[in-house]
This record gives structure tokens, C-alpha cells and sequence, in this order.
């Protein structure tokens, strides 16, 4: 073999990485346990597969920084097939979990000590991952957690990298760009549009959701006439009456009403082939969510099996933390609570000729 010719232990730089497993249970005066060696492993392996994450949010991110995303160009294919990808992976990391539960509650004690007080918190990565997503620092259960720099949480430097990125464009700012910049729903499209059935309470502008409204509230039943609140407020910010900020956060949080009208639409008329990778996309971001959902589940679960309600090693309320996290760690709820607001496809308004022949991305 030639010294240019590029070898397979060498280009992976396998000498670091199988080199990088040093159990603290097996340096001297310490109890080895067997265990530990697999605990390292599994982590390092998460923090391998959290890299391929942001590298691709980060291609991902720089697509949407564009003035225009084109459908009729490869653009929207590239963040698909990518988006995918990372659901891919935190498929992956899910069923990892399992191999992690492998290691029984009395094998973890016997190295877990010697753990304090670092900690899984801690992992910059999955924090950068969440933040590149569109987790905002007020939004996290505990967000005081996320604010210590002493001992269990993160150093200045982590800490300050948490912070830039949550500065800069994230990825759900970036949507929710993309998707106010949707065309099709341009008034000047829908000036010949009739609606079949009389308009009795038209509280928008556009008479396209005028007639939608109507069609949505003559498909709820008695349990559910409520919902036209939610829709109009979702929809087109108009408050409910007695409301209060707390109640209108948990209805919208993340994305305009403009942003979700074209998410809607999109996901109404999904199967015109040029709607079908925008909803895509849509229904992906949603699934990013839960599967992230259900990694935070299936640590809590492990949590729970392996330390009971014992404080976490990075000083955390440990399961407590993880339970309050699950439910409310959510990035892309907006977009997934759109299903609310679905009518039968057979009750859908015909698209007038305008929007058929202008449904092309600026």
C-alpha cells in the first residue's frame, strides 16, 4: 500500500475515538464496574449522532436563510430529504435507550457516584440541537436549570454558545418566514371565488376563509362549537372574550396566523403535486417534535428504573426535571394543532382558476 493511498483506520481516526473510553470505576483505588464501559459508549455515540444532527440543521438553516425557496428548484427536496434524516437518527437514538437499559439499577449504583456532578444536562450538543430547532431559554421547564454556571450545570463558554444560538435565526423563525411568504392566498387571487353556500358570519377579509369558517363550524358537533374561538384567534388573532395572555400562549406560540394559514392551506390541498413537499416538510417538523417527545420520555423511563426519585448527579430534580421537560419541552405544537381546525376533503372549496394557475413560489 502507498503512503498517499487513504486507509480505512486512518480516515476514520479510529486511534482517538476507541481510545477516548476511560472508566473512572477502573483507575486505581476505585471498585471496577463492568458497566461503565457501556454507559460511556452509549454516550459517546449519542454525542457522534448529536453532530450529525446540527450539521445537518445547520445546511438546513442556511437554505432558509434565502430571500426565495422555490418548490420548482431542488431547494425544498434538500431540506425534505434532510429534515428526514435527522428524524432518521433520533429514531436511532430512541431505540438506543434500550441497549442502555440493558444495565440493571444496582449496576449503575456502583459506578454513579463517581459521576458527580456531571451529568446529561450538560450535553451542550443536544441543548445547541434544541435551540437551533426553536426552543427558546423561557420556554424550558426550569429554565433557572439552564441558567447556573457552578457546579452541575454548564461552564461560560457552553453556556455562552447556548445563548448565540439562540440569538441567531433559528429554524422555526425561519418557517414561519417561509411560510408568510406563501403567495396563493393573495386576495387579488380569490376576486372571482364563490363560495358555494351563503356566507352568514364573515369575520376576515379574504373570502376564501370566510367560506372555510363557515364550512368548519356547520362540522362541529355540540361538544366542540368552542373551537371557533381557538380558530379565530389561531387564525386570524382575534382574542376570545375574558382571555388572558397565559391562556392565548397555550393556544399560539411559536408561529404568526399568517404563517399558519398557509400552513393550513397547504395541508388542506396537499395533493396538488406542487403543495405535496411543502406539507411534507410540515408534517416532518412535526414528527421531529415527537420523536424528540418520545427520547424525553424514554429517558425519563430509564431515569425513573435506574435512580427512582434520587436527585439527579448534575443536581437536578432528576425524573421530576425529565417529567416537566417531556411535557412541555415542544417546539412545533402550532403547526401539529392545526389538525384541529381539518374538514372533510369532500367539503373543501373548489380553488378558483386564479390560485390553480398561480400556485408557484415567489
Amino acid at each position: 500500500m502507498s503512503n498517499g493511498s487513504v486507509y480505512y483506520h486512518n480516515y476514520l481516526e479510529l486511534d482517538k475515538i476507541l481510545e477516548s473510553q476511560h472508566p473512572i470505576s477502573f483507575k486505581p483505588g476505585n471498585e471496577p464496574a463492568h458497566d461503565e464501559m457501556l454507559f460511556i459508549i452509549i454516550h459517546q455515540a449519542y454525542e457522534l449522532w448529536f453532530k450529525q444532527i446540527l450539521f445537518e440543521l445547520d445546511s438546513i438553516i442556511k437554505i432558509y436563510e434565502k430571500e426565495t425557496i422555490n418548490d420548482n428548484t431542488e431547494d425544498a427536496g434538500i431540506i425534505l430529504q434532510r429534515i428526514k434524516r435527522v428524524n432518521s437518527i433520533l429514531q436511532l437514538l430512541n431505540q438506543q435507550v434500550r441497549i442502555l437499559n440493558t444495565m440493571t439499577p444496582l449496576d449503575f449504583l456502583s459506578f454513579r457516584n463517581l459521576l458527580v456532578p456531571a451529568s446529561g444536562f450538560q450535553s451542550v450538543q443536544f441543548r445547541l440541537i434544541e435551540a437551533r430547532l426553536g426552543l427558546k431559554m423561557q420556554q424550558r421547564y426550569r429554565a433557572d436549570y439552564y441558567k447556573r454556571t457552578n457546579e452541575g450545570g454548564f461552564t461560560q463558554t457552553d453556556y455562552h454558545k447556548i445563548n448565540v444560538t439562540e440569538d441567531a435565526p433559528t429554524l422555526d423563525m425561519l418557517v414561519n418566514k417561509w411560510l408568510e411568504r406563501m403567495p396563493f392566498l393573495a386576495i387579488e387571487l380569490w376576486q372571482h371565488f364563490k363560495p358555494e353556500t351563503i356566507q352568514h358570519d364573515n369575520v376576515t377579509n379574504h373570502p376564501f376563509w370566510n367560506a372555510y369558517r363557515n364550512i368548519y363550524v356547520n362540522g362541529l358537533n355540540e361538544y366542540e362549537k368552542n373551537k371557533i374561538a381557538d380558530f379565530d384567534y389561531i387564525l386570524f388573532n382575534i382574542e376570545p372574550f375574558n382571555s388572558n395572555r397565559e391562556q392565548l400562549k397555550l393556544l399560539r406560540q411559536q408561529f404568526s396566523p399568517q404563517a399558519l394559514q398557509a400552513a393550513l392551506f397547504i395541508t388542506l390541498y396537499r395533493n396538488y403535486p406542487l403543495f405535496q413537499t411543502s406539507y411534507q416538510i410540515i408534517d416532518a417538523l412535526i414528527e421531529t417534535d415527537h420523536l424528540l417527545s418520545t427520547w424525553r420520555h424514554e429517558h425519563l423511563t430509564m431515569v425513573r428504573r435506574m435512580i427512582g426519585m434520587r436527585v439527579g448527579t448534575g443536581n437536578t430534580s432528576g425524573a421530576g426535571y425529565l417529567e416537566g421537560a417531556a411535557q412541555q419541552h415542544f417546539i412545533y405544537k402550532d403547526l401539529a394543532g392545526l389538525s384541529t381546525f381539518l374538514v372533510e376533503s369532500k367539503k373543501l372549496p373548489a380553488l378558483p382558476n386564479e390560485v390553480l394557475q398561480h400556485l408557484i413560489f415567489k
